[in-house]
């Protein structure tokens, strides 16, 4: 008996336990809130060519696996894990987040994605920043007609 008690306790503290969890992730994400003066924060690094290759490179390495290999939204590891993420070749994707906000949400994380705070320089962010901003612009054209 004493054995059965045990074991409905364990699963009761279990259930409380993951309640808990649950709601404190909806809780952080309720209040999510990036500071202004983090908002109006502006890209230091100009957007060039070798800039946008070097935050390819860090996308590659670190992004990919979630985000998909060309900024589709649908790698691997968010397949596995159930995520939709946004397509970043939508130009409507990012045209509301300002490079502080994304430099912000590259820094800290959100949800399931980690901050590089400890990982990334800060000018590997803004060269990303500037890799991503590019994926956009990069929609096909109409066909030359004949």
């Amino acid at each position: 008996m004493r054995g059965c008690a045990a074991a409905v306790a364990l699963l009761l503290w279990g259930s409380i336990a993951s309640l808990s969890e649950r709601q404190e992730a909806a809780e952080k994400a309720a209040e999510f809130r990036i500071p202004p003066e983090e908002a109006s924060r502006q890209n230091p690094t100009k957007s060039t060519p070798t800039s946008i290759a070097l935050g390819k490179k860090i996308y590659g390495f670190d992004c990919a696996m979630c985000h998909g290999k060309d900024g589709d939204g649908k790698g691997d590891l968010a397949d596995s894990m159930g995520l939709k993420l946004r397509d970043y070749r939508d130009p409507a994707t990012l045209k509301d987040l300002t490079d502080g906000e994304l430099y912000y949400l590259l820094t800290k994380g959100k949800g399931k994605m980690p901050g590089d705070e400890d990982r990334m320089k800060p000018e590997q962010r803004w060269n990303l920043i500037n890799y991503l901003r590019s994926l956009a612009k990069k929609t096909p054209s109409a066909p030359a007609k004949p």
